[in-house]
């Protein structure tokens, strides 16, 4: 397995979501992910995330739940 250019594009992303905020919405991640412009594995990911808010923690579990399933925790690394 190799790392991906994109290592560590994810928590930059929820870094930036809970810069200012304790919670968000399946919407704001949306949002933010488009404007990261992620690759097409990255917004699958964020697209499998189901509605409703999050805190940080709740939010992270889900991502990392993902990318265990898919088998890119290696390739993008997790979020904490």
């Amino acid at each position: 397995m190799y790392q991906s250019e994109e290592y560590g594009t994810l928590q930059r992303l929820v870094d930036a979501l809970f810069k200012e905020k304790k919670r968000v919405s399946r919407f704001d991640v949306l949002m933010l992910a488009e404007t990261f412009d992620l690759p097409a594995d990255l917004f699958e990911i964020v697209n499998l995330l189901p509605p409703g808010p999050f805190n940080r923690q709740k939010l992270c579990n889900q991502m990392n739940s993902a990318l265990s399933g898919h088998g890119w925790g290696f390739v993008y690394g997790t979020v904490e």
